[in-house]
């Protein structure tokens, strides 16, 4: 997986800390943008932090316009109308604060502000033709990394699924992680994001894609979040682990933002597609079925994520699928996540459409072994 292979390594500006967030005008100025489209979701401007940013933005000099119909998975249709608003008022940059989807949608508005038609156009990798305009990222979230990846995941409606866009113009010009944030993140949320920035870490750890360079930001991201992820969500003020878990996620987002992912994710996008799962949820209820398929082809690896974990080197010979996964289910039970995706309402007759999308997904290209369709078919059921 990492030989001599030449790999290339891109990320954004970040800055990190508590009060990273107020560094936002100043980079606006610096990008020189007079009118900025603050991109957001309902939860957020309750919180205050939309207005904030507004707030110090105008005493600059610098107008603000906000879109916050942003569902939990981005539409198409709020891609659409976030241009509208983008193009109506006169914006000239784009400044995204909350989770994944604020970011995505943001991705997705950056996209169509420069080059046209809809998005569905800009699927896959490498589609987009021209740069968009600056883009700054402020994450509310530990999970989604989307601040600092090249990739943005959106939700065709009337097909019922989600597609994913992989292009380094995309990347944010700025990144701003501010660990002041997760204060006002919903108890459940936490768990959820948790998850899904570990995920990232294991799947780029294992991935095809993976180099020494983001071997690095998997192992690090692993640890970080397995110490502090049950700890954050128990103690809502403990500044030390909200630190963690944001620089976790922030290390795990550079994994996988340039190794990629695999299985759990090409499996979760139409999950989450159909159903309109949480995708952190997703995650964490098919870690299970996947790394146990999936611990024949890299288990070397999988074994070193198990000492991170804490299973001991003594017994490690080797720690095999099992164990593993019994240390994952018992963190995430720590953090309220039990359950299969049957009680969560995925229904048997829906798993060959589910399959079906998963095989075309992009992430599943860097599985450490490509499953055929009916072997996703059979770990769909096995999550049930």
């Amino acid at each position: 997986m990492t030989g001599d292979t030449l790999r290339k390594f891109v990320m954004p500006e970040v800055i990190f800390g508590e009060g990273a967030r107020r560094q936002a005008v100043h980079y606006l100025d610096n990008l020189g943008v007079a009118h900025v489209l603050i991109v957001t979701d309902p939860g957020v401007i309750r919180a205050g932090w939309a207005s904030e940013i507004v707030s110090a933005a105008e005493s600059e000099g610098i107008s603000a316009t906000i879109f916050s119909q942003v569902s939990e998975n981005p539409r198409t249709t709020e891609v659409d109308a976030g241009t509208g608003m983008y193009r109506d008022n006169g914006c000239d940059g784009i400044l995204a604060i909350g989770g994944g989807s604020p970011m995505d949608c943001a991705k997705g508005i950056a996209i169509l502000s420069t080059n046209g038609g809809i998005i569905q156009h800009y699927e896959g990798v490498d589609q987009i033709r021209h740069m968009g305009p600056p883009l700054i990222c402020i994450p509310t979230t530990a999970g989604s990394s989307a601040d600092v990846s090249q990739f943005a995941i959106i939700t065709e409606e009337e097909k019922a699924r989600k597609f994913g866009i992989i292009s380094k113009t995309i990347i944010p010009d700025v990144s701003l992680v501010d660990p002041d944030l997760l204060s006002t993140l919903p108890e459940r949320f936490i768990a959820y994001c948790g998850f899904d920035a570990l995920t990232h870490a294991i799947e780029a750890y294992v991935s095809t894609g993976s180099s020494s360079l983001t071997d690095l930001h998997s192992l690090e991201a692993i640890r970080m979040i397995t110490a502090a992820l049950p700890i954050a969500y128990r103690e809502r003020d403990n500044r030390e682990a909200a630190r963690l878990m944001m620089l976790g996620s922030l290390h795990a987002g550079l994994a996988f933002s340039n190794a990629s992912l695999g299985l759990i994710h090409a499996m979760a996008h139409p999950i989450s597609g159909l159903y309109d799962l949480p995708h952190g949820e997703a995650n964490s209820l098919l870690l299970p079925a996947v790394i146990r398929y999936n611990y024949p082809f890299a288990q070397e690896r999988y074994d070193t994520i198990g000492e991170i974990l804490g299973l001991s080197s003594a017994d490690r010979n080797p720690f095999g699928a099992d164990a593993i996964i019994s240390r994952l289910k018992e963190l995430a039970g720590e953090v309220g996540i039990t359950g299969t995706l049957g009680d969560r309402g995925v229904l048997m007759k829906d798993i060959p459409v589910l399959s079906d999308n998963a095989v075309l997904d992009g992430c599943i290209v860097t599985n450490p072994h490509l499953p055929t369709g009916e072997e996703v078919r059979q770990l769909y059921e096995s999550a049930l």
